[in-house]
């Protein structure tokens, strides 16, 4: 094997294993795997960790920011959807007095709070 196994790139790096598996999974990095599954860290990978960290402390931005921006440039139609929400302004639905407004969207979030949000399974990757 030529390169470092997830704990020793956490040792390495000073991202958890638990964030290194994040970042893979988020698609920052790729990772090469041994013919039993393992999570392979190379001199690339390291790097791409390395410079990670320098972007993130640049920008002051968090890691599920970049994970975002990542998924916003591969995805269209997200593109498309926050687009459109940018643009739109906020229109007072009809049958509602502007004076009773507030208390019908506080009420609306309160019933959508009320429902049970629906829940992810995490996929389970080897070590």
């Amino acid at each position: 094997m030529d390169g470092l196994t997830i704990n020793q790139a956490a040792e390495t790096t000073g991202w958890s294993p638990r964030m290194l598996r994040y970042i893979e999974s988020a698609g920052l990095i790729e990772l090469p795997r041994t013919p039993s599954g393992y999570r392979v860290f190379g001199p690339g990978e390291l790097q791409r960790l390395r410079t990670l960290r320098e972007l993130l402390a640049r920008f002051d931005c968090a890691l599920s920011d970049v994970a975002f921006a990542r998924r916003l440039a591969s995805d269209p139609d997200l593109r498309q959807a926050l687009d459109r929400w940018f643009e739109e302004r906020p229109e007072r639905p009809e049958g509602i007095d502007s004076g009773d407004w507030l208390r019908w969207e506080q009420e609306k979030h309160e019933r959508l709070l009320a429902l049970d949000p629906p829940t992810k399974t995490l996929e389970s990757t080897p070590a």
